[in-house]
């Protein structure tokens, strides 16, 4: 089931769009924290997402551009601030279609089922992981934090994604090199200390401060 994220605040639209959703098979959230519409896109993971432009705290244009930092998700702006200016402001930040308020449920329901037609039969859907702000894009190795890029090598980011996965629980070092074994050669326990301290000077230099932390005897943990 494709799942749709829908940015508007005014509860009647909300209200009457995720129940057409429902009815074609779409499984719909509803944003409820203005402040926090990133990580609840992350959380939710959505395969599409409906904005509005005006909303509290800060606009759509805002939260798509940040969308679009982490995610390539399909993004269909709804709203009855038609000007072409609006409309060109959306697809310059990065907007896939535009639809005015109020709409045709037929017509929403027909673009958003072609968007994701061309997003995902062809395509596989990505996969986020967040903590602390930092996003991990499972599908291109991808990790941001604060809107800006963190460099990974291919074993910091199997590291990295491997303890983000374990969130709140303790990963020993024998899963980690089995984790690194399954698709590289084979790395001693030394290097995967060299490899663990290097990913955490990159996320210290990023601001993710004591990001990963050490069980004696134990492993390492992300909590």
């Amino acid at each position: 089931m494709y799942r749709l994220y829908i940015v508007e605040d005014d509860p009647g639209i909300t209200g009457a769009i995720a129940r057409i959703a429902g009815a074609w098979d779409l499984e719909a959230q509803c944003a409820e924290d203005f402040r926090d519409i990133i990580g609840e896109f992350v959380r939710f993971q959505p395969h599409i997402v409906l904005m509005d432009i005006t909303l509290p705290f800060f606009d759509g244009y805002h939260w798509c551009s940040e969308i679009r930092r982490v995610s390539n998700v399909p993004i269909i702006f709804i709203s009855s601030a038609d000007t072409s200016m609006n409309i060109v402001m959306a697809m310059n930040m990065g907007a896939d279609d535009f639809i005015s308020t109020p709409f045709d449920s037929q017509v929403l329901m027909a673009k958003i089922q072609a968007l994701l037609r061309r997003a995902y039969d062809f395509a596989g859907t990505s996969s986020l992981l967040e903590h602390r702000g930092a996003i991990l894009n499972t599908s291109d190795a991808t990790l941001t934090y604060m809107g800006e890029p963190v460099a990974l090598t291919k074993n910091e980011f199997k590291i990295l994604s491997c303890l983000l996965e374990n969130k709140g629980r303790v990963v020993s070092r024998e899963r980690l090199m089995e984790r690194l074994w399954r698709t590289e050669s084979f790395i001693d326990d030394n290097t995967l200390t060299v490899n663990v301290n290097r990913l955490r000077r990159k996320l210290d230099a990023a601001g993710l401060y004591g990001f990963i932390g050490t069980r004696p005897g134990l492993g390492y943990i992300v909590e």
